[in-house]
């Protein structure tokens, strides 16, 4: 896990099977739990990362639990309810641990309101604590069962979760009317993109490729047609079944704190070589990242054709061979 959990483990901390670790990323080092403690990512890559270890790993789980251990993300909304599913899950101890740039110091000051906690030790940035699980302290933490934003079912966490974002949105407005008969929004979140091509559109088949599980959950909500097939896939690595006409996306820049512009340009190469070679993508970014020379290596013809002081909309065409 962290520096913290071993630190926890020697001053008293003791786990017990089944264990469960809810939300840890790819610096989470879990080599010091044992192999059958199950990962609940949602996240596709961080959960193949895992799966890939021998750990078993799932998007999601309401399992019994007799230990869990919440590795606090940095929306608040999330941390609650993630705190929230452990105290429903486990029937021993809730363990803490996060960084203080993701909140952990305010999340401790909640949960001390609720219940008597052990601990807390700090260590590399963050803190680790834990208490035992006491799930009617946290009945108020439950994401809600229904979230709507604009008509739009969404979760906490999810990207862009309490409303449609200005960017997917200017990129809607810049889009031709005919967009082909097989296309793929790549990064499709809750499915925003998608439903609003739809309505001007009669494609053959609409491809929502999403790394968030709870996000595509909420998308398959938003799009009941025939013809959207969901994938919870890494844009990047994703192949289509069959070369597309278009792509549509606003790729995500980070997974972690810090911005990281190769992950968009990792979703403009699979534009590329999933379309035909007329294929023709449409894409929004925010202005500051540098995406143009990937755009010109990749494509044949790139012209930004919208935009603002804070995005900017590319259609790209005649992907390169």
């Amino acid at each position: 896990m962290s520096p913290r959990l071993d630190l926890a483990l020697q001053s008293g901390l003791v786990l017990s099977q089944p264990l469960s670790v809810l939300g840890p990323t790819l610096d989470s080092d879990l080599s010091a739990l044992p192999r059958e403690t199950q990962v609940v990512q949602p996240f596709k890559p961080f959960h193949d990362h895992f799966a890939e270890q021998g750990i078993t790993a799932v998007p999601e789980s309401d399992a019994p639990c007799q230990d869990a251990i919440v590795v606090v993300p940095r929306a608040k909304a999330l941390a609650r309810s993630l705190v929230h599913q452990a105290c429903q899950r486990a029937s021993g101890q809730v363990v803490i641990d996060g960084a203080k740039t993701d909140g952990v110091d305010s999340l401790l000051k909640d949960i001390r309101k609720r219940v008597d906690v052990q601990g807390p030790i700090a260590k590399a940035h963050g803190k680790i604590f834990w208490f035992r699980s006491t799930p009617e302290a946290f009945a108020d933490w439950a994401a809600p069962i229904e979230q709507v934003v604009d008509g739009f079912r969404t979760a906490p966490g999810v990207f862009s979760a309490d409303g449609i974002d200005p960017a997917s949105a200017l990129l809607l407005r810049a889009l031709p009317k005919k967009l082909g008969s097989r296309i793929a929004d790549l990064g499709a979140g809750w499915g925003y993109l998608s439903a609003e091509v739809l309505k001007r559109t009669n494609p053959r088949v609409l491809h929502l490729v999403e790394a968030d599980h709870i996000a595509l959950t909420c998308a398959r909500v938003n799009l009941d047609e025939t013809c959207a097939q969901f994938h919870w896939a890494d844009a990047v690595t994703w192949n289509a079944p069959e070369p597309l006409d278009t792509v549509v996306m606003n790729p995500p820049f980070h997974t972690a704190r810090a911005a990281d512009p190769e992950l968009g340009q990792g979703f403009i190469k699979s534009a590329a070589r999933n379309l035909t070679r007329n294929g023709d993508l449409w894409m929004v970014a925010n202005r500051h990242l540098p995406y143009e020379a990937t755009l010109d290596e990749s494509f044949a013809q790139v012209r930004e054709v919208s935009g603002d002081n804070r995005f900017k909309v590319f259609h790209a065409s005649r992907p390169r061979a």
